[in-house]
């Protein structure tokens, strides 16, 4: 067990992290299978126990990593849409873009902060917002401020954890992706329960209006298919 902590929290402080982590963080704006809260969790956890990496440099690799990736997420959703591929087809996936499509028009700025919390949340979101037009000057700032904020959450939490196992750093880090999931849990469900409609609960009135903003959705994109022939 001392020999595979030693390896974990050698591999961990290596200054590579910081470049990887960066990485991750912009994958998982637009690709939820890779799972970057539990990597920040892990390495802010032994980072707070040992020192290695600096936790202030984990702050500014995953913020930049959210805000590029949360702008990539955005430019893909304006190029080819929210239903191009398989994966964003399913019942889950395609509930989420609908929600976020809704709560779009009417609370955009606490929509693309907060969905930043949630993996699959935030990729509808941001999608949606550049399939439907959303103003890039407006989604930028967003994302800065939805980006940083839950950079310092996420590390925060997982450090309070390295700090109270000092002696621990492995198991700081198990502890902490735990808590990283529960939290992330318990967020989707407390946005969820305060702004409702996910595509199972929707008046028909609001599919009417989902089904003619997608359809106006793909006018434009036609249009831009066109000119640019």
């Amino acid at each position: 067990m001392n020999q595979l902590q030693d390896l974990v929290t050698g591999a961990a402080g290596s200054p590579w992290v910081y470049f990887a982590l960066l990485g991750v963080c912009i994958v998982d704006a637009f690709f939820p299978p890779v799972p970057s809260e539990s990597v920040i969790a892990a390495l802010a956890a032994i980072g707070s126990s040992t020192g290695k990496p600096s936790v202030w440099l984990l702050i500014l690799a995953a913020a930049v990593g959210a805000i590029i990736g949360d702008n990539l997420a955005y430019t893909i959703g304006r190029a080819i849409g929210t239903d191009r591929f398989a994966w964003m087809r399913k019942p889950k996936i395609r509930r989420a873009f609908d929600w976020a499509r809704g709560m779009l028009d009417k609370r955009a700025a606490l929509l693309v902060i907060t969905g930043r919390y949630i993996p699959v949340g935030r990729i509808a979101v941001n999608m949606t917002a550049g399939a439907t037009e959303y103003p890039r000057r407006k989604f930028v700032p967003l994302t800065v401020i939805g980006g940083v904020s839950w950079a310092v959450y996420s590390v925060a939490i997982a450090s309070a954890f390295g700090r109270w196992l000092r002696d621990q750093p492995l198991l700081a880090a198990v502890i902490g992706i735990a808590c990283a999931i529960v939290l992330g849990f318990l967020v989707d469900r407390i946005v969820r329960h305060f702004f409702p409609g996910t595509g199972e609960e929707e008046s028909g009135d609001t599919r009417h209006d989902d089904s003619r903003r997608e359809d106006e959705a793909g006018e434009r994109a036609e249009a831009r298919r066109g000119q640019g022939s």
